[in-house]
C-alpha cells in the first residue's frame, strides 16, 4: 500500500510517499481501509520533530493522527465492530500512521461514523472534536451560563469548541480577523474580537474558561488575568507543566525540565488565584461516540475549508502551517 513517511525530523522535510506493507493486525484491533484523513498542525509539529520528548517515533514512521474509512478485518477479540462498518478516530499515540491506504486500529479507539457526513468532513472531526471536549468537558467542566474566551475561532479547533460552548448554554467570547467574523458569529459566538485591531484584554474580564491556542507568552499572561478568581486556562500549546509529565510517564528529570518551563505562567496563574492545565489530548472511542451523537442531532457541523487529493499531502500540511484554514483540512484516499 502507498503512505506518507517521515524520513527524517525536520522543519524543511517533507513527507515522502513510499510503497509500504499492510499492517497486520493484533486480536484487540480492526484493519481499516482509510477513505480520507484529516490534516492537523500536530501532524507537522510531529514531523519538525517538536513532540519527540513526548512521542519520540522512530523514523521512518507514517504520520497522520485523524482518519475515516471502513473496516475490511478484525482482530479475535474485537466485540464492538465488524468488517464493512464506517469509522472514524482519532487513533492512538505511538500508532499513528493514518496518512496512508490502510491503518489497524484498537478497538477503543473508534467510533462509528456519524451516518450524516461524508468521509471527508467525519476526517476532519475525530482530533479536534476529543481536543475541546477534553478542554470543556472533562478538564475544564464548562457549565451553562458561564463565559468562555476561545482563541482563533476560525480555527479548527475554534470552530468545533464554539459550537459546543453554545450547546452546553455558555456565553463566547472568541478572535478571529474581520473577515472571519461572519463565521464565528453563525457558529454561535456571542463577542467577536478583531485580534488585527482590538485587544482582547482591555476587553474581556472575569471568564470561567479560557481554550488558549496562541504561542506568544504575552497572549498567555493576558489570557491568565481576564480570568476570574477559580477560573481555568487550559493550553493547548504549552507550557508543558510537570503534572503532564507525570501523566504520561515522563522521567523525573523531564519533570523538572517541565516545571521550569511553566514556572512563569504557574506563578502568574497562582497570583491570580485560577487553574493552569496543559491539555496533551489522547484517544477516546467512547467520548467520540458522545461527539457523534451531537454530530448527528444537527447540534454541532463540521467547518472543511480544502479537501486535497491523497497525492498532495505535503501541500495540505503547508496549508495548514499558514494558520489561515478556515476550520479543517482533509486528505482523500478514495
Amino acid at each position: 500500500m502507498k503512505a506518507f513517511i517521515v524520513k527524517k525530523y525536520g522543519k524543511k522535510e517533507s513527507l515522502h510517499l513510499t510503497d509500504v506493507s499492510v499492517p497486520t493486525i493484533k486480536e484487540n484491533e480492526v484493519l481499516v481501509q482509510i477513505h480520507s484523513a484529516g490534516v492537523n498542525l500536530l501532524d507537522s509539529l510531529v514531523k519538525n520533530g517538536e513532540f519527540k520528548i513526548f512521542l519520540p517515533y522512530k523514523t521512518p514512521f507514517i504520520n497522520g493522527h485523524d482518519m475515516s474509512g471502513i473496516i475490511t478485518k478484525v482482530g479475535a477479540k474485537v466485540s464492538k465492530f465488524k468488517v464493512g462498518d464506517e469509522v472514524y478516530s482519532r487513533v492512538g499515540d505511538h500508532r499513528i500512521g493514518t496518512f496512508a491506504e490502510q491503518i489497524a486500529v484498537q478497538e477503543n479507539d473508534l467510533a462509528l461514523k456519524p451516518t450524516n457526513l461524508s468521509m471527508e468532513e467525519a476526517a476532519s472531526i475525530p482530533l479536534v472534536g476529543l481536543t475541546v471536549w477534553q478542554a470543556l468537558v472533562e478538564i475544564s467542566n464548562l457549565k451553562k451560563g458561564q463565559k468562555v474566551f476561545i482563541q482563533a475561532g476560525s480555527g479548527g479547533v475554534g470552530t468545533f469548541a464554539i459550537q459546543l460552548a453554545k450547546h452546553i448554554g455558555a456565553y463566547v467570547a472568541t478572535t478571529t480577523s474581520s473577515a472571519n467574523t461572519a463565521l464565528v458569529k453563525k457558529l454561535g459566538a456571542d463577542l467577536v474580537i478583531d485580534y488585527k485591531t482590538q485587544d482582547f484584554a482591555t476587553i474581556l474580564k472575569d471568564y470561567d474558561v479560557v481554550l488558549h491556542s496562541n504561542r506568544d507568552a504575552k497572549v498567555l499572561e493576558d489570557s491568565l488575568k481576564i480570568l476570574k478568581p477559580g477560573g481555568t486556562l487550559v493550553t493547548l500549546t504549552g507550557p508543558p507543566t510537570a503534572e503532564l509529565a507525570k501523566e504520561i510517564g515522563l522521567a523525573w528529570p523531564f519533570q523538572v525540565i517541565m516545571n521550569l518551563l511553566s514556572f512563569s505562567a504557574r506563578r502568574i496563574a497562582k497570583k491570580q488565584n485560577v487553574n493552569f492545565k496543559f491539555l496533551f489530548m489522547r484517544a477516546d472511542g467512547k467520548a467520540l461516540g458522545e461527539i457523534t451523537k451531537l454530530i448527528e442531532a444537527d447540534i454541532i457541523k463540521p467547518i472543511v475549508d480544502k479537501v486535497f487529493p491523497f497525492e498532495q499531502t505535503n501541500e495540505a500540511l503547508t496549508y495548514v502551517e499558514t494558520g489561515r484554514a478556515k476550520g479543517k483540512v482533509v486528505v482523500k484516499m478514495k
